[in-house]
C-alpha cells in the first residue's frame, strides 16, 4: 500500500497537541481523528470492519502516541509507584510490565495504564484517557519521598497483529522472538533510539514501540510501514470490534471513577495486604467487606446487526425498572452478534438473565453471557509463537 500526498484541509487548533506521526497518518489516508489526553488520535482509516480483519488476519500499525508517559526517578521511586496502585508491585523486575489501576482515596479507578521498569529507579506509567501526571505530581508533595516525575518526550506506536512478530523480526532481528508477554528491551533502528514492549490494546499478538525523539515519528512510521509491506500491513486504529470481543475495558467507558475495581472484575490487582499503605487501600478493604451492589457483564443484544459503536450509554431495563446501562456495544462481524459490556444491578447480573436494552434501534432484548466473547484464556495475546 502506497502513502497519499498529504492534505492541508484538517481544521486542527494548537491547544489539542499533534503527535510525532500526525502527518505520517494523514500521508496513508487518515480521515478522523478524535481527542485523547489532550491530544488526536486516528480514527478512521476507512471501513471499521475492514481494520477489523486487517488486524486479526494481518497486522496493522497505529499511532497511539495519545498513551502519554508519566515518568518516575528517583531513590524512593518504587516505594512511589506502591504508593499509587493496589496491585503488589514487589515482585516487579527491571524490564517487566504490568497492567495496572491507580485508585484514589475512595476506591474509585483513576486509571488502568501499562507500568513499565525500565531501570532500577526508572519506570514509566503508560496512560489510558485521564491526567495521572497531576495527580502523582500532587501524591508526591507531601509523600515524604525522593521522586522526580515528568511526562518525557515519548510516544508509542502499536504493531498488532499475527503477523506482527514476522515484521519485528525484519525490523530488528531473530532475536525479538525471546521478548515474552509483557516484557520490554531497550532497541536501536537505524539510530532511533526505542523502548519496545511485547503489549498492546488489541487482544491480538502484538508490540507496543515507544519512540523517545518526537522529531523522527515519520521517519519511523515509514520504516515499520515498508518493513511490513510484505505481510500485508495496513495502516489503522484500534478497533473498537476486537477489544470488546476480547473484553478489554476503556476509559471513561466502560469504568470511571465512580467505578470500583471489583465491580469490573479487577480483584486479582488488588492486594490489600501490600506493606505499603497505598492510596484507597481502607476505603476499598470497606468495599470487599460490604459487597458490591452492580458488576460488569457481557450482553448478546438480539436485533439487526448494529451499523457502528454505541455513542451514548443506552439504558437497561427489567420488568419496567431501570437496572443498569450499556457502556461500550458493537457488531461482531466474525461472531456475527451484536455484543456489548454493561453494568448492572448485582441481582441482574448471573449468566443466562435475559434483559431489555434502549439501542439504536429501540427496546431490544439482551442476554447476559459469560466475557470474553472471543479467546477467554487470552492465548492469543499471550502465545509465544510468532
Amino acid at each position: 500500500m502506497q502513502p497519499k500526498k498529504i492534505k492541508d484541509d484538517f481544521g486542527f487548533g494548537t491547544q489539542i497537541r499533534k503527535s510525532p506521526y500526525f502527518d505520517a497518518t494523514i500521508r496513508w489516508g487518515a480521515k478522523g481523528f478524535s481527542v485523547y489526553n489532550h491530544m488526536y488520535i486516528p480514527r478512521d482509516f476507512g471501513d471499521p470492519v475492514q481494520n477489523f480483519w486487517n488486524l486479526v488476519n494481518d497486522a496493522i500499525l497505529c499511532d497511539v502516541a495519545v498513551e502519554r508517559q508519566v515518568e518516575i526517578n528517583g531513590p524512593d521511586s518504587a516505594e512511589f509507584v506502591q504508593l499509587l496502585t493496589p496491585r503488589d508491585l514487589s515482585g516487579l523486575a527491571i524490564g517487566q510490565c504490568k497492567y495496572i489501576i491507580i485508585t484514589n482515596a475512595q476506591g474509585g479507578i483513576l486509571n488502568d495504564p501499562v507500568l513499565l521498569r525500565l531501570e532500577k529507579n526508572r519506570f514509566w506509567i503508560s496512560l489510558a484517557d485521564s491526567d495521572i501526571l497531576l495527580w502523582a505530581q500532587g501524591v508526591a508533595v507531601n509523600s515524604g519521598l525522593e521522586v522526580t516525575i515528568h511526562e518525557p518526550d515519548v510516544s508509542p506506536l502499536q504493531l498488532q497483529g499475527p503477523k506482527s512478530g514476522k515484521i519485528m523480526q525484519k525490523l530488528f532481528g531473530e532475536n525479538i522472538i525471546d521478548l515474552k508477554y509483557y516484557w520490554l528491551r531497550h532497541l536501536n533502528l537505524d539510530g532511533i533510539n526505542l523502548v519496545v514492549s511485547r503489549t498492546g490494546w488489541s487482544s491480538e499478538l502484538g508490540y507496543e514501540i515507544y519512540l523517545q525523539d518526537g522529531s523522527r515519528g515519520s521517519e519511523l512510521w515509514d520504516k515499520i510501514m515498508l518493513a511490513g509491506e510484505e505481510f500485508n500491513l495496513n495502516p489503522g486504529h484500534t478497533s473498537s470490534i476486537r477489544r470488546i470481543e476480547g473484553g478489554m475495558l476503556s476509559y471513561h467507558a466502560d469504568m470511571d471513577i465512580n467505578t470500583n475495581p471489583f465491580e469490573v472484575g479487577m480483584d486479582r490487582l488488588i492486594n490489600l495486604d501490600i506493606e505499603t499503605k497505598f492510596i484507597g487501600q481502607d476505603a476499598l478493604r470497606k468495599i470487599k467487606a460490604n459487597g458490591i451492589k452492580r458488576k460488569q457483564v457481557g450482553l448478546i443484544i438480539n436485533c439487526e446487526a448494529l451499523e457502528g459503536p454505541n455513542t451514548t450509554f443506552w439504558k437497561i431495563t427489567k420488568n419496567n425498572k431501570v437496572v443498569g446501562k450499556v457502556t461500550s456495544a458493537i457488531y461482531s462481524p466474525r461472531l456475527k452478534k451484536n455484543i456489548a459490556l454493561a453494568m448492572v444491578s448485582l441481582e441482574n447480573s448471573r449468566i443466562d438473565t435475559t434483559l431489555n436494552v434502549e439501542t439504536s434501534f429501540g427496546p431490544k432484548p439482551a442476554l447476559v453471557v459469560e466475557k470474553p466473547f472471543y479467546d477467554p484464556k487470552k492465548k492469543i495475546t499471550a502465545s509465544s509463537t510468532i
